[in-house]
């Protein structure tokens, strides 16, 4: 008989058993995870602490002022709400709280992004999304090195004259110096939103710039780079503006919030302030480059990193979509996602590459060495099966399987980090 119980214990074994290669996923610690089934998930909390609508919340908004605390904390910002569910979310009540903050009332608020093509979010004004109906969304273009430019992005506003001008990627290579892009929108009076749901962890660690000094709102999810529980946060530095954060997420977005999983974010902000955590994330930007290194000098067509992700160009290659190259991956335990390249001629649902990024393995224990071990077996896999047919290469596939095998079986368990 199928029970729930069965399937936990299946996928707790599937992610022991794979190599964990997209860029936005990790694995919390077994602390996280308590909490996150912890009796907290009983409780009713709406509204924020010392006014809510249901009584016996004295522990609970203790709770999420730990969790609102270390966050401003671990950001070095004034006002933080850690009540969104996820990044959506956050995004969606950042630019209702910047819409009300501005004061535009009798039309869209106008955005301008980075497009999904070029490695823009789905809520950063994609068709499919509320973004691009609520709002009206323009975009920017990457320079011919695939960065933004703040050349490019500063003649784009003086075109467009958005209302906001809005960085943070779902897939890009490079970090961002927020600095002049911060000095364009005050030149041009206009607001700076950065989601830095991908690099809030490489931030957390000092590695990256802060976009809390410069950024009018930030958001970020809580899991990817940063390893807390699944949910999101809107930080920024205005009491004004934190206050129309705060009525934009409550009521107007979400009712009651998941205070078991505030806990776990409270948890996971305290152990991203931790100095292991900086060496975490020193080890995440060198696996990432050793594999993408290796790759590339197997002769793949790779833009190297700064930080915890790339993209290997599958169809230049391996004459694969990225679609084709992630199905493959899968049938040797090797979890990747297939994303849409700069300028890429096939649909997002098939797309020309595929995002890789080292968070998650370099959680379980993942170095360098193995990391360009790692780039090897991919680059075998996709070659061997872009040149053989379905009937030539079991024992092939048996050999590179058994090198997957030797790397997941001295990995961290999942279960016991």
């Amino acid at each position: 008989m199928l029970t729930i119980e069965k399937l936990v214990k299946e996928e707790n074994e599937r992610q022991n058993n794979h190599i964990e290669l997209i860029a936005s996923e990790n694995f919390t610690s077994k602390r996280i995870r308590n909490l996150c089934g912890s009796v907290l998930t009983n409780k009713y909390a709406e509204g924020y602490p010392g006014k809510r609508y249901y009584g016996g919340c004295n522990v609970i908004d203790r709770v999420e002022t730990l969790a609102i605390e270390n966050a401003k904390r671990l950001f070095e910002c004034k006002f933080a709400n850690v009540q969104p569910h996820s990044g959506s979310q956050a995004n969606f009540s950042a630019y209702v709280a910047l819409k009300n903050w501005i004061g535009i009332k009798d039309r869209k608020m106008k955005i301008l992004s980075m497009s999904l093509s070029n490695g823009g979010h789905l809520t950063h004004g994609s068709p499919v999304s509320f973004s691009a109906n609520d709002y009206e969304f323009s975009f920017f273009e990457l320079n011919k090195d695939g960065r933004i430019d703040v050349k490019i992005v500063e003649k784009a506003i003086k075109a467009e004259k958005p209302d906001a001008l809005l960085l943070g990627y779902s897939c890009y290579t490079y970090q961002i110096a927020f600095a002049p892009f911060a000095e364009i929108c005050k030149k041009n009076k206009i607001k700076l939103i950065v989601d830095m749901a991908h690099f809030a962890g490489i931030v957390a660690a000092g590695l990256h710039d802060n976009p809390c000094k410069y950024a009018d709102l930030v958001t970020s999810t809580t899991h990817k780079t940063l390893r807390g529980p699944r949910g999101a946060i809107i930080l920024c530095n205005d009491e004004d503006l934190a206050k129309k954060v705060n009525s934009a997420v409550f009521p107007y977005a979400q009712g009651g919030p998941l205070e078991h999983i505030i806990a776990g974010k409270a948890l996971g902000f305290e152990e991203a302030a931790q100095p292991k955590f900086k060496q975490y994330m020193e080890e995440v930007l060198k696996n990432t480059v050793a594999c993408a290194e290796k790759l590339r000098s197997l002769g793949a067509t790779v833009v190297l990193p700064e930080n915890h992700l790339f993209m290997l160009n599958t169809k230049k290659s391996f004459g694969l979509t990225g679609l084709d190259a992630q199905h493959i991956l899968e049938e040797y335990n090797i979890t990747t996602n297939k994303n849409m390249l700069p300028d890429d001629d096939e649909k997002p649902n098939v797309t020309s590459g595929l995002r890789i990024g080292f968070p998650a393995m370099t959680t379980r224990g993942c170095n360098e060495q193995d990391a360009r071990e790692i780039g090897q077996i991919i680059y075998d896999i996709l070659k061997y099966r872009s040149n053989k047919g379905a009937n030539e290469f079991e024992e092939g596939q048996k050999h590179l399987t058994a090198r997957v095998q030797r790397l997941t079986r001295k990995m961290k368990r999942v279960e016991k980090l």
